[in-house]
């Protein structure tokens, strides 16, 4: 049970657009550090001579290019006219990378050289007669980020990412032209091909390119990662020039307001939703719609930080009823940051005791005796389904032995950024280990040995432990239905996993009259039916393997035979939400997310069916 989010239009959120880890530096290039170019309006101040104390030469020989072509290109074009000696300046530097025989630029213009090559770097940046540009860009800055990136592809060779423009301007699609351009700029092929997809194939050059600085941009922000060492070759340069002062003529666009953008996209902070237990709040009373208000109650949670739009949607299909957006972390040693929309009472909640321990040290007490002065941490991040491995382990060991004391900066931020990275945690002298099943079991409020044995691998008790609720945070949410079932509840449980909602209701006290549970996983069914047994549950466990195999016809069997469900709770797959997901973040679109509308259209017909207003 587990999805990015979106901007709800309510003035009640701020928004943050990273999911695990807080970080709010902004990152443009790994290579480059584009926000420390001088800025300029357009035209060249400050000089009235193209030598190398002119600002403007200086300002394009720092950006990468030659002193030779930057005085050949402001020669001839004039220091007033910044767009032409930018044009200029690109056009040598493809003609200087071509693998065809090289062009004598002395005395070829740049559109006897290269065609419509010009007006295609006018194309790319909007540019209209006037200098004006009627392109906006819409990026979204959350695709491909996470603080789990784990295989980052690297760019391809020369001879894999480009060809040659006058190929492209006349044989190719236009689809293999901006594919070919975009690789040639040095943007991975995978990743074009992605950005077009995601962007339409109708989409100009400027925002294909937007889109893929935005996914390297967030990309960029997990500091942990370090890009391997690569031999430079002379190509490289005129790309990494081509690709520099795109990005750098993107960003002086948008600080000018050439472009509208949306606002950031922010969780908000804290994330305590309607309250939690440990935190001070305002009385907060909120309204219901009376399409929500009728019986049964329902419960749907996701991944807070979805793609932009997602959580919109969610709430018109949930009765437009508000998001609550919980960090676990509040409620645990772990963060977990979820939406759940629902219609259920939020006064008189109250927490599970005992409290759980909200600090690692707390938590995993054995760890302290080990745990560093310079690791600040105190919390884990989210737990997610994969671990560290034994290699990376071994590389924290041998990097941190080489030093009696305490280690350099440089490897301190490397150790650090791998343990927040895997939830790594001390169990020796510069030993670090991942989480072991029972561990997480712990965090996440579910029994000891809850998904250990029978026949249950420990790659699939991660599997499953890292897609379920936090129970605790989830109880505290459920804790109002105890007074409401007494005599005890029947529940349909979408998307059950490994039955976190059924746990929090059994240690809540609220007894199981009847759970009709639908999953997928036979591996998380018998944990669920293992653990029903092992509880000595009374009431009924009725397992279905698949959301639609739950036909409206069934759904009228079970209503009758067992007079209605007092809760439909479940959270959809966040497969196609996850902000680990690099390669098919659709949204609802997607294939595993799509099921949300299962859960739709699920709460649509048991309200229909037990007398409840259609919206």
């Amino acid at each position: 049970m587990a999805g990015n989010l979106t901007d709800n239009g309510s003035d009640n959120f701020s928004w943050s657009s990273d999911d695990e880890v807080e970080k709010e530096k902004e990152v443009f290039d790994t290579g480059s550090s584009l926000t420390t170019l001088p800025s300029f309006n357009g035209t060249a101040e400050g000089s009235s001579s193209s030598g190398p104390s002119s600002t403007l030469f200086r300002h394009f020989v720092g950006a990468g290019f030659s002193e030779s072509l930057v005085a050949k290109a402001i020669k001839e074009n004039g220091e007033g006219n910044m767009e032409s000696i930018l044009n200029a300046l690109l056009t040598y530097s493809v003609l200087e990378s071509s693998p065809s025989d090289e062009p004598d630029i002395e005395k070829s213009s740049a559109a006897e050289q290269n065609g419509d090559f010009a007006e295609r770097i006018n194309d790319l940046f909007g540019q209209t007669n006037n200098g004006d540009s009627d392109q906006k860009i819409d990026a979204d800055s959350d695709f491909w980020s996470s603080d789990y990136d784990e295989n980052i592809p690297e760019e391809l060779s020369d001879s894999d990412s480009c060809f040659g423009m006058e190929e492209t301007s006349g044989t190719f699609s236009e689809k293999e032209q901006k594919l070919s351009f975009l690789a040639d700029m040095g943007y991975p092929k995978e990743e074009v091909s992605i950005a077009i997809e995601r962007c339409g194939p109708d989409s100009s050059l400027e925002e294909l390119a937007d889109f893929l600085c935005a996914a390297q941009m967030a990309r960029a922000s997990d500091a942990s990662y370090v890009d391997p060492p690569k031999p430079k070759l002379f190509s490289d340069y005129a790309k990494h020039k081509k690709r520099k002062m795109l990005e750098y003529e993107m960003r002086r666009k948008k600080q000018k307001g050439i472009f509208e953008e949306d606002e950031p996209i922010r969780l908000p902070k804290p994330m305590i939703g309607f309250g939690v237990p440990t935190e001070p709040q305002l009385p907060f009373h909120r309204t219901l719609p009376e399409t929500a208000q009728a019986p049964p109650y329902f419960y749907y949670e996701n991944v807070a930080l979805a793609p932009k739009g997602v959580w919109d949607t969610i709430s018109r299909f949930l009765y437009d009823v508000q998001p609550e957006f919980v960090d676990s972390k509040f409620f645990c040693a772990a963060a977990r940051k979820r939406g759940y929309i629902h219609n259920l009472p939020i006064e008189n909640r109250f927490p599970l005791l005992p409290l759980p321990p909200r600090t690692i040290n707390e938590a995993l007490p054995l760890t302290r005796k080990w745990w560093p002065s310079w690791d600040p941490r105190i919390k884990l991040n989210c737990l997610q389904t994969a671990i560290g491995s034994a290699k990376l382990t071994e590389r924290i060991r041998k990097a941190l032995e080489d030093y009696d004391g305490e280690p350099p900066d440089h490897v301190k931020k490397f150790v650090l950024d791998e343990c927040r990275k895997w939830n790594l945690v001390w169990v020796g002298r510069n030993k670090v280990a991942p989480l072991e099943p029972d561990e997480v079991e712990m965090l996440l409020g579910f029994p000891r040995n809850h998904t250990r044995g029978g026949g249950i691998s420990r790659t699939d008790r991660f599997k499953s432990l890292g897609n379920s609720f936090q129970v605790d945070t989830v109880a505290y949410h459920l804790s109002v239905l105890k007074d409401l079932f007494p005599g005890g509840i029947k529940v349909l449980s979408l998307f059950s996993g490994i039955g976190g909602a059924e746990v929090a209701l059994h240690r809540l006290g609220v007894p199981l009259k009847l759970v009709v549970s639908v999953e997928l996983a036979e591996v998380n069914r018998n944990i669920q039916r293992s653990w029903w047994e092992q509880t000595n549950q009374t009431g009924v466990l009725i397992d279905i393997v698949d959301v639609q195999q739950l036909t409206n016809e069934r759904l009228e069997q079970l209503v009758k035979r067992f007079g209605g469900f007092d809760l439909i709770i479940g959270g959809s797959p966040c497969n196609n939400l996850a902000g680990s997901n690099r390669v098919s973040r659709d949204g609802l679109e997607g294939k595993e997310s799509s099921l949300f509308f299962e859960y739709i259209r699920i709460l649509d017909a048991v309200k229909s069916i037990m007398g409840g207003k259609k919206r």
